[in-house]
């Protein structure tokens, strides 16, 4: 999904959408497409917590962490939308 949507980085509204449909169809299933989808978006927010707890600021990169993993749930909502429907294609076949 990640490389299908840095791949179709000048299609800004339809990257997601197909990287979406062809990794949901990959894993075969909505919700295993839709936790595909938010890993990324999960990780980073965890990542975030965890440099900043290093650092001794803790509650910074809670907020930061929180504020970034919405900022991408946000913006890779295509992706979140073609993730259902190439897991919904994916199962069927």
């Amino acid at each position: 999904m990640v490389f299908l949507s840095l791949a179709l980085f000048f299609l800004p509204l339809l990257n997601g959408l197909i990287a979406g449909v062809v990794g949901g169809y990959k894993v075969g299933g909505v919700g295993r497409a839709l936790v595909a989808a938010i890993l990324p978006g999960v990780v980073v927010g965890a990542g975030l917590w965890i440099i900043f707890a290093l650092l001794e600021a803790p509650v910074w990169g809670m907020v930061a962490g929180a504020a970034v993993s919405i900022l991408i749930l946000l913006s890779d909502l295509g992706l979140f939308i073609g993730a259902a429907i190439g897991g919904a294609i994916g199962r069927r076949g």
